[in-house]
């Protein structure tokens, strides 16, 4: 015994209504109900339950059979697919062909349960596959940007046939086993109804056509494995640990499908003296005694060379000095940090005795007593 309720009950009318009844309360209840509309949890089964309903109702022979058998007069004639044959959804802004492609897909559905389980009439074949990997770069390619060449072996639209998998000269075919549709559909009786079984085409893999005569290079399946030269483009201003991602560069898909992606990991190389702090740049430059105290100039590595900077008079150790402009280039606008050059003064261990003397003399003049200060006045 059947456990769906009544078809006129679904769509709210007496038993017996007519034609324009049917359709009216119909349209009521499908734009009420619609899962684009409707995204109450329910509404997509409620949907189906009352498509199914007109489906049924809305075709004289369907609707005469129900009237005299109930629903044993349609689930022993028609199965899903039959159902929704020669039903005319049009005027409601879908078609046959939206419903069974978007609610009525899944691996088996019993018709003693619901009757739904028919697939979507074509599978296209599946996008190829993402490709990952990295490259190394050094910290001016990353400042100044860079296109560095990639070396990949990887699945490529075969050359031969172009990707589609027919010897040249020869036609894609629609598939004779599944009609086109890339899906086999099969039909069992059980117990609590008839089960419907939907699997993928063995013969076309799910795209519904077939080579006439398959390429000898890649076998028919539209790919190849090659070794592929590639050009990836580093915006000036990159990060370390930041993907690329390169469309379309991953590996072909069989039969003629979308190519997947490419995601390019980027490493940068230490540098021999600078070190990078997001858009700075630090480099520590050891000054002597002297010129710490007198001030003067000394040379520093920036990117791509080398700059001359100012030292006060009077420069303590520790202190950090900005060269501004001289970062890393901001990769949002261009706009670049600065290198902040960190002082150390190089005392030396060890001197001669005329230094000592020279030292003794300084201290002489300018007081070596220790300073009394608290922590906060430091």
């Amino acid at each position: 015994m059947s456990n769906k309720r009544d078809y006129y009950e679904v769509l709210g009318l007496e038993k017996g209504a007519s034609a324009e009844e049917v359709k009216k309360a119909f349209r009521k209840l499908a734009y009420q109900f619609h899962p684009d509309r409707n995204k109450e949890k329910g509404a997509e089964e409620r949907f189906k339950e009352i498509s199914e309903a007109y489906a049924v109702l809305s075709d004289p022979e369907k609707k005469q059979k129900y009237d005299t058998y109930g629903h044993a007069g349609i689930n022993g004639n028609y199965t899903t697919e039959d159902i929704f044959r020669g039903a005319d959804f049009s005027g409601f802004g879908f078609s046959v062909e939206d419903i069974l492609n978007r609610f009525f897909s899944g691996g088996f559905s019993s018709e003693g349960f619901g009757g739904f389980g028919f697939q979507q009439q074509h599978t296209e074949p599946q996008r190829g596959r993402d490709l990952e990997t990295t490259v190394e770069i050094t910290l001016e390619q990353a400042a100044n940007g860079a296109e560095v060449e990639l070396n990949l072996n990887k699945n490529d639209r075969c050359s031969r046939c172009g990707g589609n998998g027919a010897e040249p000269g020869s036609s894609v075919t629609t598939c004779p086993k599944c009609g086109g549709r890339g899906q086999i559909q099969h039909q069992v009786s059980s117990p609590f109804g008839r089960m419907i079984t939907v699997t993928t085409c063995d013969r076309c893999q799910g795209r519904g056509k077939v080579a006439e005569k398959p390429c000898v290079r890649c076998r028919g399946i539209g790919v190849e494995e090659v070794k592929k030269k590639i050009n990836v483009k580093i915006p000036a201003g990159i990060e370390e640990n930041v993907y690329l991602t390169v469309r379309g560069q991953g590996d072909a898909g069989y039969y003629g499908a979308p190519s997947g992606d490419l995601y390019v990991g980027i490493r940068i190389k230490l540098h021999p003296y600078i070190l990078r702090r997001g858009v700075d740049l630090i480099f520590e430059a050891k000054i002597d005694y002297p010129k710490a105290v007198l001030g003067g100039e000394i040379v520093v590595p920036i990117l791509g060379g080398e700059a001359r900077l100012t030292i006060p008079a009077g420069t303590q150790n520790g202190e950090i000095l900005r060269m501004r402009g001289k970062g890393m280039p901001r990769v949002d606008s261009g706009n670049r940090g600065d290198e902040l050059v960190h002082i150390t003064v190089d005392i030396p261990k060890k001197l001669s005795k005329r230094q000592k003397e020279i030292i003794e003399e300084l201290g002489k003049e300018i007081g070596s007593e220790v300073k009394k200060t608290g922590w906060f006045n430091i």
